[in-house]
């Protein structure tokens, strides 16, 4: 068997863009005709040249191979052009390619990829979503305590026993810093109101977006400990995981994070520092479903469990519920809201979900298929990218 050919598509993810602005992703074909797809995460340059790198990356090291070797093909370009330390734009390259092989390798062995990877541990997966806005809403639900309270409820109702929400502010380039005191107030509101809303029923997952420095976010964890989070997510940013160490040392709050980080070596650093009791890592961003296999038993042998992020498309969820299925670790499935709607349209047929938790697929491969005839309607022709930051200091 040998991969034979590559397509590539970029779509556009329409109002209100839960998992944001478009998804980005592949279809390897083998010479015999078997298909896999995969899905790239965040890459920061225009996604149709995202598209153009993918293609590139496949020429150059994967066309004529075999998919099941996939150590190898890794190996290659984790190591393209002598440098043995890509960035994150490689390694979503690479997520997405690697991704797709092992959809191949498990449609020609009549498997899902948990089987390969060490078989079924799980047989449900509990998943959480965020508390999202929604077209008509009076105020911001992002900001506004009394609104998310009253969609916490909804959100419980629909069977969901875990809510995340980030209402810490805006995230910027030239973060971390010391929140003000009214950003401190609304984090403390949030966290007081939503738990009263949904008592014991639901975990409540503080989410933010590396805005703190450690001696903020352990001024801000204080605050939010009476309330009894499941987490306090990337409360400083990826690059000193030496800091985020300081906040789990000073907080009785677990520290969650790794979905801006890619590949064993950066967790590796990051379990070290015993800078984490939960990692985040995201299978379109982290190398891949393998590479991710490898950082789950890493954190094993710390019993650091692991929650797989997903901030894009189905392609990327439906590879971490092939990881979260196989791994003993596991904590919870970030879902978006219930794999319905547009999420759903993408695939041929839609993730199951059930009251709260996922179910596995059966299907061999990642037991999904995109809807090729849907997503032609969708192309994205704008210019911004799948996320962005403000590009000015936060006062």
């Amino acid at each position: 068997m040998k991969l034979s050919d590559i397509k590539t598509f970029v779509v556009g993810n329409p109002p209100p863009h839960y998992g944001g602005r478009y998804f980005v992703f592949v279809k390897l074909i083998t010479d015999g005709n078997v298909e896999g797809i995969g899905e790239a995460y965040c890459v920061p340059f225009d996604p149709h040249l995202v598209a153009k790198m993918i293609e590139d990356v496949f020429e150059r090291y994967l066309r004529n191979e075999d998919p099941h070797d996939i150590e190898k093909m890794w190996r290659r370009v984790y190591s393209a052009g002598f440098t043995q330390h890509p960035d994150l734009t490689l390694m979503g390259v690479l997520s997405a390619l690697e991704m797709a092989c092992w959809d191949i390798v498990g449609k020609e062995a009549g498997q899902p990829i948990y089987k390969l990877l060490g078989g079924r541990v799980h047989e449900r997966l509990r998943s959480y979503t965020y508390i999202y806005a929604r077209p008509g809403d009076r105020t911001d639900v992002y900001r506004d305590p009394d609104l998310a309270a009253e969609r916490a409820a909804e959100y419980l109702q629909q069977g969901f026993t875990a809510l995340k929400f980030d209402p810490a502010g805006p995230y910027s380039a030239f973060d971390g810093r010391q929140l003000s005191l009214l950003d401190i107030d609304r984090c403390v509101r949030f966290c007081k109101q939503l738990r009263e809303a949904v008592g014991l029923k639901a975990d409540l997952l503080f989410g933010t977006h590396g805005q703190m420095t450690a001696a903020g976010a352990i001024r801000l964890a204080k605050r939010l400990e009476p309330y009894d989070p499941l987490w306090f997510e990337e409360p400083v940013p990826p690059d000193a995981p030496e800091e985020m160490a300081k906040v789990a040392r000073a907080t009785s709050i677990p520290i969650a994070t790794g979905e801006r980080l890619a590949t064993k070596y950066d967790f590796g650093r990051l379990l070290r520092a015993g800078a984490a009791a939960i990692v985040q890592m995201n299978l379109g961003r982290v190398g891949g479903l393998l590479e991710a296999k490898k950082i789950a038993a890493m954190a094993e042998v710390d019993h650091v469990q692991i929650a797989p992020h997903l901030y894009c498309g189905p392609v990327v969820g439906a590879a971490n519920i092939q990881l979260a299925a196989c791994s003993p670790n596991f904590l919870i499935l970030e879902s978006i809201e219930r794999w319905d709607g547009f999420h759903a349209q993408i695939l041929r047929k839609p993730i199951r979900w059930e009251n709260g938790y996922v179910i596995p697929p059966t299907d061999p491969g990642l037991g999904i298929e995109l809807n090729e005839d849907f997503i032609k309607d969708f192309p994205y022709s704008d210019n911004r990218l799948h996320l962005q930051m403000h590009d000015t200091p936060v006062s």
